[in-house]
């Protein structure tokens, strides 16, 4: 392996000919190399590495250069960029090599992890799958138990672990993963392919998940506004069936052909639409009033008879989405709690129309209690 200064030399001139606008940023290097800049020197490399235009001397650079200083700079930091390298490997499996050649070196476990976390990722590629669930698994304590404000290695694990769950085809365990990875890094360093896959992959779990039924986080993210053009079917699907509107859901139901794996699970998603109005249906309702006659249940689900009303609470009661008995004399349903919701803007403004009522009904008693107490309170004090 050359020292370091004549790696870069090397790489300086052959930058020189093929991208003579990266040579500044070479010389930099050479320069803070010869000062001892190392925290100087780790930020301009990822700088560099973060310019597209380095991409295809990453790997030599990463070899040739960075490896003759490895001891001098932040471990995490050279990780991250020999992952970076690592994606100029020919295959995955040598990805993979290359990748535990650094883990080798690494003292440091969460740093370690970190790398062995992108080594799971490769794993996937080669169908390494239980080798790449033990590294996932490893790491998921270590995580737990995380002490830091660098959220990087959260985002490899969270990043990571969506990866497997969606290989897995485990929608729920993708979703939450997912928007767990969203809230550890920034949206804007994804290109806006990266953006709306993401959010096209986290509105199939959604909508396929069996333990989802509230998208309220997936809805308020900007991810979500992504899903247009093209795709501007899916994000009218997601918000029409969040808020139980099966006559939206209906005129939506030809686009479905555009996603095979969720036209493929129409039957599911015809008994969630139904679910998630009874829960809108019991939501818009006021505290006082969580009576529903199976009729009115009926009516908000499109359900013909009342046998499927019952086995549709019955699935809710199951599901833990509401709470409350039910009288099949009478056949009505009595709610006493429904499942917290995060809300969308259409929900907020029920909320608030259900807190203006709340707010005059209390007026009103304070007002009658003024009038009509008068004479209780005068007995009272004599």
């Amino acid at each position: 392996m050359p020292d370091a200064l004549t790696a870069i030399t090397n790489l300086r001139m052959q930058v020189t000919d093929e991208q003579p606008e990266l040579v500044e940023q070479i010389y930099e290097l050479e320069d803070l190399h010869e000062r001892k800049l190392w925290h100087q020197l780790t930020q301009k490399v990822v700088e560099l590495f973060a310019d597209e235009r380095s991409r295809l001397y990453r790997h030599q650079l990463f070899t040739q250069f960075l490896a003759t200083v490895e001891d001098k700079i932040n471990p995490l930091a050279y990780v991250s960029l020999g992952i970076s390298a690592s994606e100029l490997c020919a295959t995955p499996q040598e990805s993979i090599v290359f990748l535990q050649k650094i883990c080798d070196k690494v003292e440091d476990e969460n740093v370690r992890k970190f790398a062995e976390l992108r080594i799971a990722s490769y794993c996937l590629q080669t169908g390494e799958v239980p080798r790449a669930r033990k590294i996932i698994d490893s790491a998921s304590k270590l995580v737990d138990e995380l002490q830091t404000t660098d959220s990087t290695i959260m985002a490899m694990y969270y990043g990571v672990s969506c990866e497997y769950y969606k290989h897995k085809r485990e929608y729920t365990a993708y979703y939450r993963n997912a928007l767990l990875y969203l809230a550890c890094i920034d949206i804007n360093t994804l290109s806006r392919e990266q953006q709306q896959q993401k959010a096209y992959d986290l509105a199939v779990a959604a909508l396929l998940g069996d333990k989802i039924y509230n998208f309220g986080e997936l809805i308020l993210h900007p991810i979500a506004q992504t899903l247009d053009g093209e795709y501007k079917w899916l994000h009218d699907l997601v918000f029409a069936v969040n808020s139980g509107d099966i006559v939206a859901f209906q005129n939506i139901k030809p686009s479905l052909e555009k996603a095979p794996i969720v036209q493929s699970s129409i039957a599911f998603l015809d008994q969630k639409i139904c679910l998630m109005a009874l829960c809108e249906c019991v939501f818009k309702r006021p505290t006082t009033d969580r009576v529903l006659p199976f009729d009115a249940i009926a009516t908000e689900t499109k359900l013909q008879t009342g046998s499927k009303v019952e086995i549709l609470v019955l699935k809710a009661l199951s599901l833990g989405l509401i709470e409350g008995t039910i009288d099949q004399v009478d056949k009505t349903v009595t709610v006493t709690w429904l499942q917290p919701r995060v809300l969308s803007n259409d929900q907020i403004a029920v909320m608030r129309s259900k807190l203006g009522d709340w707010d005059r009904e209390v007026n009103t008693l304070v007002d009658w209690m003024q009038t009509e107490g008068k004479q209780v309170w005068a007995q009272t004090r004599a």
